[in-house]
């Protein structure tokens, strides 16, 4: 009888552990463990409603004004993001706004002016007649697409303006440190192009206030020490993307610098969705090979407890209020 030769059998090992470990690298965390949280449907009225729309486009009414936060609904393909030039999607951006419910906008803020924020935001404040509110990066985007200046506010360090009954507050704040498509874009951006083109550009802590409640975004898990320091919100839509990447310590320093700075008593999770997929397919959490959402997740629930702090599961198209039950 032949005897097996013992590459074989280690071939065999070698095979068997890139494929658990390939298997794992692009698995994802499962989203059930959240059903229970969710932040369910309000009934229509005149009081704010937010509404999650991917990564941190949120959109927030009332009776007597709409504000979208960043306005990104063309999420293009991962391959193409990254082999390739990508730029706004009209259909995709007709049906983000269909999904919304949004026909008039006063105001789309940007947070920051990577694509996954800022690219399709020009052309959401065209079609809905919204001013579009960012930095200098943002308002080169916007050139880059034609909007007219006049309907562009760019800010510079603190700004303050005001909707209706929203009173929205910009503060400088810093991007999630990964070192990705960072700096200024200093021209005019013009469509199709790289993504690492979208430069950051500057971030902002977003909040909006109205009848002495306020909601504060932070669409990025990262923070300027002190820059929030006496302003106050009710709930922080908190940007967990790759949060799960950093160590303990920088977790723990994200969470005091924007959640307890501000003595918020809700938080709502968002930026944890794969924005490589498309709105009409079912949101998922980013593969591990890129995020953990689960390490997020049990960091953010156990520090959550220990400040009192109730962490509720946004739900896509759904328009909820933001303080109920609070």
């Amino acid at each position: 009888m032949s005897r097996q030769k013992p590459w074989k059998f280690v071939l065999l090992g070698v095979v068997g552990v890139v494929a658990v470990a390939a298997y794992h690298l692009l698995s994802r965390p499962s989203l059930d463990r959240y059903e229970a949280i969710e932040l369910g449907a309000a009934p229509p009225g005149p009081d704010l409603r937010v509404t999650f729309l991917g990564v941190s486009t949120l959109l927030f009414r009332d009776a007597t004004a709409a504000v979208l936060v960043d306005g990104f609904f063309t999420r293009p393909a991962a391959l193409q993001t990254w082999r390739g030039t990508i730029g706004p999607d009209s259909d995709r951006i007709t049906a983000g706004l269909a999904l919304g419910g949004i026909h008039e906008l006063d105001a789309v803020v940007t947070a920051h002016s990577h694509y996954d924020h800022a690219m399709d935001a020009p052309e959401v404040a065209k079609r809905t007649g919204a001013m579009l509110v960012g930095s200098p990066s943002t308002a080169n985007i916007a050139k880059g697409w034609g909007l007219d200046d006049a309907h562009v506010h760019v800010v510079h360090g603190v700004d303050t303006l005001r909707f209706g009954d929203l009173k929205v507050t910009l503060v400088p704040s810093m991007h999630f440190p990964h070192g990705i498509a960072m700096g200024e874009i200093t021209a005019p951006l013009v469509p199709p192009a790289a993504a690492t083109d979208y430069k950051e550009g500057g971030s902002f802590s977003i909040l909006i206030e109205r009848a002495g409640r306020s909601v504060l975004v932070q669409s990025s898990a990262g923070y300027v020490t002190g820059a929030l320091a006496g302003r106050h919100a009710d709930v922080v839509y908190l940007g967990v993307g790759l949060l799960g990447e950093k160590d303990g310590d920088y977790r723990e320093a994200y969470w005091r610098q924007v959640v307890s700075a501000v003595g918020a008593r809700r938080v709502v999770p968002i930026h944890w969705d794969d924005f490589t997929r498309a709105l009409d397919e079912p949101l998922l959490p980013i593969v591990h090979a890129l995020d953990d959402l689960d390490v997020s997740m049990s960091f953010v629930m156990a520090r959550a407890a220990t400040e009192h702090v109730e962490v509720r599961w946004p739900v896509l198209g759904v328009a909820a209020d933001p303080f109920a039950g609070l």
